[in-house]
């Protein structure tokens, strides 16, 4: 069967699930989406490696890495392979010395483990065509028709990003530093996308 690559688009909370995310991927060149349900930790474990952010401990994904760099083993890609009542499968695709081989995982986890690898993403098109969306608009707004709830429902912490935008530069520095000192890796993403839009404007 022929793989379709896929990139990241965004995370959204999910509308089906309290607590958890909707991870979604776009086919690269094309206009259909996959949202898959993940949970809070692997959101946030997608997330920090995006944002490029620095926790203050090796998180499990981050420690995946370093093993396997220290092994020589490499992840040659995920592959999303099958879908059995809306469960997704996947597995990686392991490079050890030209010794291929496959390990089966959880989607959120291999998304995970996908980003620190930089390697690419695939799917099959039964997968794409059965439960992929087709957005006619661009993907911020297919974002923002996603959210459910404003609020910040993985975090004890319900500051709203409302907030985060009447303080001043200074101050959004200082609560980043403080959210990734205390490892509220949600908060800090939000903290981070606030002096994003601040320095593209």
């Amino acid at each position: 069967m022929d793989k379709i690559k896929l990139e990241i688009i965004g995370l959204s909370y999910s509308q089906t699930q309290s607590g958890a995310y909707a991870l979604v991927l776009g086919e690269v060149n094309g206009r259909r989406r996959l949202p898959i349900i993940i949970g809070g930790f692997e959101a946030q474990a997608i997330a920090i490696e995006i944002e490029k952010m620095t926790p203050s401990r090796p998180l499990t994904h981050d420690l995946f890495k370093s093993f396997a760099d220290t092994f020589d083993i490499t992840i040659d890609e995920v592959l999303i392979y099958n879908l059995v009542d809306g469960i997704f499968f996947a597995k990686l695709i392991c490079n050890d010395d030209g010794r291929i081989v496959e390990i089966d995982a959880r989607t959120s986890d291999a998304i995970a483990i996908a980003v620190r690898f930089n390697c690419p993403i695939y799917t099959y098109e039964f997968i794409l065509s059965s439960a992929g969306i087709i957005i006619e608009g661009n993907d911020f707004a297919f974002l923002e028709n996603m959210d459910s709830d404003p609020k910040d429902l993985g975090s004890k912490d319900k500051e709203s990003p409302i907030s985060f935008s009447t303080l001043s530069d200074e101050e959004l520095k200082e609560k980043l530093n403080k959210a990734l000192e205390d490892e509220a890796y949600e908060k800090a993403a939000k903290i981070r996308d606030e002096i994003s839009r601040r320095k593209s404007s």
